[in-house]
């Protein structure tokens, strides 16, 4: 994966710009370290800007689907409708079918992890109530942790419905709970494929497209939850986002041994699923994370800042008007494309300074 920098660190910029401009220090004596006047020229100029400044990182990324994990089948048996790539999935709706029988998602935390039949109670009880009162079965349900009579009626009238038989239990392997409504991304078993506990039937994800991209281990600043990115999608148009988080190596396909020396995140686009909708997800897209911004501040090329001599120490600038020129002193801040922040009170947006010849 392709890596663009575009970070300076501000100690290291200007230590080069008190080496690159040393010449335009004035001497040693009384006015080394203060403003004076100086009729010395330097050898160029650049001029004081009003500016915004933003420290950033861009690297390659990929259109994709926040969330990965695989589903496995908690019951041996044969796949005998494979699951559909690429297909947006609800509450109710069946993953794929095992034995020709439909294996359905519901909606919750609570993996299924047992038969449930009357006399059952648990959080799985109710999150299955929760999810048969949504879907319209069960008129006399009463949601809570018990499986009861009614919700024994529920059962059965839903089964009835998936031309089931109607056993008013749910077994193990009739349904998977995922937290909301997924994209399958994968289907890892075929039609007639022979499947169980140890081999997943699908991969599947949230359905809230991201752009996955590789940091480098140093840059784990990057990765918190929440920082701004700019993600120029393939067909050219940039749409703002944030950084959901990082991502474990196993759950992000394709980057093989890379992902062991990197950092992959997920990035959320402002936008949403409108973002990405025609995008072609087989293209790189450009992520540029901002670590940190400065708005309408004044800035100067960072050869233009002099280590001052003496006593005070601190930076200055050499102020060129007309054929004479002055240093004054300046208070730095961020650094950023070559540009770092100045403040000062003797300092204005316009004003000519002193830089080394290029």
């Amino acid at each position: 994966m392709r890596r663009r920098t575009g970070f300076t660190v501000a100690g290291a910029a200007i230590a080069a710009a008190a080496v690159g401009t040393g010449a335009l220090v004035i001497g040693g004596g009384e006015e080394a370290g203060a403003e004076g006047g100086n009729s010395r020229l330097p050898p160029a100029t650049a001029v004081i800007e009003r500016t915004d400044l933003v420290q950033s990182k861009t690297v390659d990324g990929k259109i994709d689907f926040a969330e990965r994990r695989a589903v496995k089948s908690a019951v041996e048996g044969t796949v005998t409708v494979a699951a559909k790539e690429g297909a947006t999935l609800k509450r109710g709706d069946a993953l794929y079918e095992l034995n020709d029988k439909p294996v359905t998602l519901l909606y919750g935390p609570v993996p299924a992890f047992r038969e449930m039949k009357r006399g059952d109670r648990g959080s799985d009880v109710l999150q299955l109530e929760r999810n048969l009162s949504a879907l319209g079965y069960g008129r006399d349900l009463y949601v809570d942790p018990r499986f009861d009579e009614a919700t024994e009626a529920a059962v059965k009238q839903w089964q009835k419905s998936l031309n089931r038989e109607a056993t008013g239990k749910v077994g193990r392997g009739d349904v998977v709970f995922q937290p909301d409504q997924i994209k399958v991304v994968q289907a890892d078993a075929a039609l007639a494929d022979q499947v169980g506990p140890d081999k997943p039937v699908l991969t599947v994800a949230s359905a809230q497209p991201v752009v996955r991209a590789l940091l480098d281990q140093g840059d784990t600043a990057l990765t918190a939850k929440g920082t701004k990115v700019e993600v120029t999608l393939p067909s050219g148009k940039t749409e703002t986002g944030k950084v959901l988080g990082k991502v474990a190596p196993e759950a992000d396909p394709g980057q093989g041994a890379s992902a062991q020396s990197g950092i992959t995140v997920e990035v959320a686009l402002d936008g949403g699923g409108a973002a990405v909708s025609g995008e072609d997800a087989k293209v790189t897209a450009s992520v540029k994370f901002v670590s940190e911004s400065r708005k309408d501040v004044l800035a100067v090329p960072v050869e233009a800042v002099v280590a001052l001599r003496g006593e005070g120490g601190g930076y200055g600038l050499q102020i060129v008007t007309g054929d004479t020129s002055k240093m004054v002193r300046v208070e730095t801040g961020m650094t950023a494309d070559g540009r770092i922040e100045v403040s000062g009170a003797a300092i204005e947006a316009g004003q000519k300074v002193g830089v080394a010849k290029q």
